[in-house]
């Protein structure tokens, strides 16, 4: 642990934040100032991507000057500088540029509000970076609140559709809910060990403390670690914490949920593994320790992991519409991220770490797929991509990459990324992690039935009625198509990505 950089000093290591902020600001003063001027739409995409693209290039160029590869905090330890903040940031900012070039265009995108649209995109993008950076309990609540907040805003966008505000509505419902049991939790979790920093929090809860040893602190202390855990279980869409993420996914603009599908998730899980490694570790190490038998966080986390997973597959099955399909194929993929958390140690970082870099790809491919689809045919339906084989080949082709990515087949890097989960939990040991992997590997088996039945209805059925034609490759194909290509190489020569997923482990502890 290096010692905490004061305020002022700090500033220079939030560069891609502050370029976020910016030109969130200078969106919103241009929609203020006449943003429903027709000519004004194509300004306000390339102002949210260029900000999007410069924040990514300060990071990488911050980076290369040494700032955040080795772990400290800065704002007086409030934020975390290290290759773990790096990586996820990192991951988030790509994702966001992915977003922004499918949203031009995108007729489920209101032409009237494009400005407010991407400064709210621009500030998610923001808090999730502060969010997979944050160090301290009040930073985390301030960090997940920012995300939340527009995300309410930007699922409930389209106020003219009823799918939009019915799935803004849940949102904000069970958004509120969470929040309120995370905080109750962090709260409690303070009156018991006096700190708010999660460096202060290991230390007490590693030295030994008498609250584990009073069966009353113990029980205390366990409520307030899995009222938590419901607060990042909502953000990632673990059971039993799912139910918004259909109807949200259904309803908000594709682009966005697009987004949505992948990076709160990153930044979620990279702040499950900072919280629940970094409380329970010893200093310095990523060795659970004693307290994990008083608070048993691993098996919460276990228990959920296996619901999720099987619960989301499971439901896929029956859906007949591609985005709430997704939705709940988004729901199992967390299940089995959630086994990398587990595992914990350098492997089940390095799983996480992985996986995630590579679900971006495919999500954000697959969803791309769907809003190529959706402009040309205005439909979301399974049944109105029969026969998408001959009338698109090359969107059917890149959408069954992405769907047997998905599934964690090769020579994709999902099974890459599923290699990486389940070697880092066997290598555990212990009929608990075996039990844990079995789940998994039964879950993949059943997630091939619903995407092979989107890939059945490409090649095997024919089209019909107004379905007939397609038209030709749009922007969000393009994407798809240029996302297919990593999806595809990172299955054979991963090992660029592994060397980065193994650089992130480092995190501030």
């Amino acid at each position: 642990m290096t010692t905490a950089l004061p305020s002022l000093e700090s500033f220079g290591y939030i560069l891609p934040e502050l370029i976020l902020g910016g030109g969130a600001i200078l969106l919103f003063i241009l929609a203020a100032a006449g943003g429903r001027k027709a000519g004004w739409h194509a300004l306000f995409a390339w102002i949210g991507a260029f900000s999007t693209i410069l924040a990514f290039a300060a990071l990488m160029w911050s980076t290369s000057k040494g700032s955040c590869t080795s772990p400290e905090s800065i704002f007086d330890g409030l934020v975390a500088c290290d290759p773990m903040a790096v990586f996820f940031r990192a991951l988030v900012l790509i994702a966001a540029l992915s977003a922004i070039w499918l949203s031009v265009g995108s007729p489920s995108v209101p032409k009237g509000r494009r400005a407010e649209y991407y400064g709210l995109l621009l500030v998610m993008s923001m808090g999730m970076c502060f969010l997979a950076s944050a160090n301290n309990l009040l930073m985390i609540f301030v960090a997940m609140e920012s995300v939340s907040l527009c995300s309410y805003l930007l699922v409930g966008f389209d106020s003219s559709k009823y799918r939009s505000t019915e799935g803004g509505l849940k949102y904000v419902l069970f958004g509120g809910v969470a929040s309120a049991i995370m905080l109750f939790g962090m709260s409690l979790l303070f009156g018991l060990y006096g700190s708010l920093s999660l460096q202060g929090l290991n230390a007490a809860i590693t030295s030994g403390s008498a609250i584990l040893g009073d069966p009353a602190g113990r029980w205390a202390a366990w409520i307030a670690v899995t009222f938590i855990i419901a607060g990042f279980g909502f953000k990632i869409a673990a059971v039993p914490f799912h139910q918004w993420c259909p109807d949200a996914y259904e309803g908000a603009p594709t682009p966005f949920t697009a987004l949505l599908s992948v990076a709160p998730k990153a930044a979620g899980f990279a702040i499950l593994l900072r919280f629940s490694w970094g409380l329970f570790a010893q200093p310095g190490t990523l060795d659970a320790t004693i307290a994990s038998s008083s608070i048993p966080w691993m098996v919460i986390i276990g228990v959920i992991s296996a619901l999720t997973m099987t619960l989301g597959n499971l439901v896929a099955i029956v859906q007949n519409n591609l985005k709430r399909l997704l939705a709940y194929s988004s729901i199992a993929h967390a299940g089995y991220i959630l086994m990398g958390v587990v595992a914990g140690g350098q492997d089940g970082f390095e799983g996480v770490a992985l996986y995630l870099a590579v679900y971006v790809l495919m999500n954000m491919g697959a969803f791309a797929v769907v809003s190529a689809v959706d402009r040309a045919i205005g439909s979301e339906d399974i049944k109105d991509y029969s026969g998408l084989g001959k009338r698109a080949p090359l969107l059917a082709l890149v959408m069954v990459i992405f769907l047997v990515s998905l599934t964690g087949l090769p020579p994709t890097a999902g099974f890459v990324g599923k290699l990486y989960l389940f070697s880092a939990l066997l290598a555990k040991g212990g009929t608990w992690f075996y039990l844990l992997a079995v789940v998994g590997i039964i879950n993949s088996v059943i997630s091939l039935f619903y995407y092979a039945r989107v890939m059945k209805a490409m090649y095997l059925e024919s089209p019909t009625g107004a379905t007939t034609h397609v038209g030709s490759l749009n922007s969000a194909g393009a994407l798809a198509t240029i996302l297919a290509i990593p999806t595809l190489l990172l299955g054979i020569f991963w090992q660029p990505l592994a060397v980065l997923a193994t650089w992130s482990v480092s995190f501030f502890h």
